[in-house]
């Protein structure tokens, strides 16, 4: 601890030592993220070739996650939720055994057939090694656990995504709606920025579209867009919900984890057999191109996608809900841009952030997820359809622990 010292100096000596911190966690994060990534990508190839070979031992590789993760996980069972417990001061550690049981689970998950995304295990690998520095070198500062969170959950989405101004206001505001943590500022910029920087020198390909639209900025086109926005807050919120009465519903029926699993996980993989053979497993990349290429895209692979990441996750298979929240915005952008006499790229450029910011009730980090992929002279744009979908969210989040500073539908009685 800093003791008996001029406070001016002080306080230029914790700058440093923050920013020094946040160098640190985004040069490891976003190598992390860069073998995750890298190795994600390379297993999802390895399936889509060999599907017929892969897709039967779902529910085998089921059991396998499971048991491993009542073996040895401990708390770790918990996944995100986790993170946001240290932050509410109900939890301190988050083990560091965390970073490589979600990496491997995942891994596992999409080799197998699981629909399921990343970005949760690089948000959680982020926090973890955060977490661990954080514990490490003592901090003359109050709120040292909340600041840490921040930096390792921007490094960790800034490193997968290569999105960084985005993930620092992902960070900031997605623990607690309604507030951004600006005490943490200085180590989530750098470590963001440094994060997304060492992932992409590794070699991680990042998905951006050079957005050429020209739609004009007037009254019936802002129509439009806000109806947009409304549909995609919709649909964020029926992601959140059905991920959470999902859960709870096969929770009931099947109260054993490995009895759940298994036979959930049998039945997903006919599923996901049945449904145009994987068309819907693991990262479903081929849907992303599509909805951004002209490539046909099905008016029910919107809805497809979102019930079987919700079945997947539910049941205890690892990933992340964040990247198909992007899938579904984008698919079901396609399917209804011909409703909305708009071009059917920027439909599903606004359905790509705006389901995300509905999904996770976030509001400026979409925003800039759209400026930073598709071109930030589209900012007005993304701006009108996230405001109309965070308010039409109902409130809700994928993340069930995730708190409110307010409630915009509750209104005063007299």
């Amino acid at each position: 601890m800093l003791k008996k010292i001029n406070p001016a100096l002080e306080r230029y000596i914790i700058i440093l030592y923050l920013a020094i911190s946040g160098l640190i966690i985004g040069a490891v994060v976003g190598g992390i993220d860069a073998v995750f990534g890298i190795v994600l990508v390379k297993l999802n190839e390895i399936r889509e070739l060999n599907f017929n070979m892969f897709i039967p031992f779902l529910a085998p590789v089921g059991l396998l996650i499971v048991y491993v993760y009542k073996k040895i996980g401990g708390k770790i069972y918990k996944g995100v939720n986790l993170v946001f417990e240290v932050d509410y001061g109900q939890e301190e550690i988050i083990p560091k055994r965390f970073i490589p049981l979600l990496i491997t689970g995942t891994w596992l998950t999409h080799l197998f057939g699981g629909s399921a995304g990343r970005e949760g295990v690089a948000v959680q690998i982020g926090a973890a090694f955060s977490n661990w520095v954080g514990r490490k070198i003592p901090f003359p500062v109050m709120d040292r656990n909340k600041i840490f969170l921040v930096t390792g959950i921007a490094a960790g989405f800034a490193g997968l995504f290569g999105t960084p101004i985005a993930a620092i206001f992902f960070a900031m505001e997605v623990l607690i709606a309604g507030t951004l943590r600006y005490q943490a500022l200085l180590p989530a910029v750098i470590a963001a920025f440094t994060a997304s920087s060492v992932s992409q020198r590794l070699g991680l390909n990042m998905f951006t579209y050079n957005l050429s639209s020209v739609v004009d900025f007037n009254l019936e086109n802002m129509i439009k867009i806000s109806l947009l926005g409304v549909i995609f807050g919709l649909v964020g919120w029926i992601f959140a919900y059905s991920l959470k009465n999902i859960k709870k519903a096969l929770v009931k029926i099947f109260p054993n984890p490995y009895i759940r699993i298994l036979i959930m996980g049998i039945i997903l993989s006919i599923l996901l057999f049945a449904l145009h053979r994987g068309r819907y497993s693991g990262l479903s990349s081929s849907l992303m191109i599509n909805s951004f290429s002209g490539g046909e895209i099905y008016y029910y692979d919107w809805i497809l996608k979102l019930l079987l990441t919700a079945t997947t996750l539910s049941i205890g298979f690892q990933g992340g809900e964040v990247a198909p929240m992007f899938i579904v915005g984008a698919t079901l952008g396609v399917v209804i841009a011909k409703y909305f006499n708009l071009p059917v790229e920027f439909v599903a450029a606004m359905g790509y952030v705006g389901v995300f910011g509905s999904g996770t009730n976030t509001f400026l980090a979409p925003i800039f997820v759209g400026g930073e992929i598709f071109g930030f002279e589209y900012i007005p744009y993304f701006f009108i359809v996230c405001s109309f979908a965070y308010i039409f969210n109902m409130n809700k989040s994928i993340y069930s622990l995730q708190r409110r500073s307010y409630d915009i539908y509750q209104f005063e009685r007299k």
